[in-house]
């Protein structure tokens, strides 16, 4: 499960990375979330390598996304404690709805990792053993 999940955070990292090169209403120097070319980058190397683990064992998967997640949520208190001018310790552009959606997306993808290491296969039952 890890894997499909890598798998659906990495394409929509990448699709968002994408969007925000792009002048629309959602995402970009004047879209609701608020991004610059260094944040669009940002979001496309966090798919390209959720996307890359996703190829790899569930257990790469599953720490991906739980690293991510502690990351997001790092960059989510940054952007309500250090912004100045609109940007993240003087970086990245970003918005107050930005640092909200990152917190939104920190516990997502940590509980994402999380669920991910369950095995879909039913525990034995004493006995069976």
């Amino acid at each position: 499960m890890a894997k499909t999940l890598a798998m659906v955070f990495g394409v929509v990292f990448v699709l968002v990375g994408l969007l925000g090169f792009f002048d629309n209403p959602i995402v970009g120097m004047n879209g609701f979330f608020q991004t610059d070319l260094l944040h669009n980058l940002v979001h496309l190397i966090v798919g390209v390598v959720l996307l890359g683990v996703a190829m790899m064992a569930a257990e790469q998967s599953a720490l991906a996304l739980k690293v991510f997640g502690v990351v997001y949520l790092l960059v989510a208190v940054l952007g309500f404690v250090a912004t100045t001018d609109g940007k993240i310790l003087g970086l990245i552009t970003a918005n107050t709805w930005d640092h909200y959606l990152h917190i939104v997306l920190g516990v997502v993808l940590v509980a994402a990792g999380f669920m991910g290491n369950k095995s879909s296969s039913p525990m034995p039952m004493a006995g069976q053993m």
